[in-house]
């Protein structure tokens, strides 16, 4: 099994598939990768030499934030949207959906179970 960014690949798959397995690599970047790399983007992860998967570990470690590092990131951005006080920031702080969905009837996935409010009966 293959270990890229510490992620166990699965090696059945084909080789940009195998690599959006890596959090901070989607499809696009996958192949990117296979290009820069000169891999066949048809070839199996089982079907890669050693050498092979070092040029590719190589590659994301020179040009992709991927991985713990990415998550880090991410979260020092809201953590210091939120110190600002910028909009964005407040609904985060608010646990209230961030990118102006609505709010009257939707966005239980994001503020939680429906709460009971007392004497609301009609």
């Amino acid at each position: 099994m293959a270990r890229i960014a510490g992620v166990n690949i699965p090696t059945g798959k084909r080789v940009p598939i195998a690599l959006t397995y890596i959090h901070g690599i989607g499809p696009k970047a996958a192949e990117t990768i296979c290009n820069a790399v000169g891999i066949d983007l048809t070839r199996r992860i089982n079907e890669l030499s050693d050498a092979e998967i070092l040029s590719i570990r190589e590659h994301i470690d020179a040009n992709f934030t991927v991985e713990g590092d990415l998550r880090r990131e991410v979260q020092m951005n809201i953590k210091s949207m939120m110190d600002i006080g910028s909009y964005r920031g407040l609904r985060h702080r608010r646990n209230l959906p961030v990118r102006g969905q609505r709010t009257h009837t939707n966005a239980r996935t994001r503020k939680g179970p429906a709460k009971a409010i007392a004497g609301k009966k009609k």
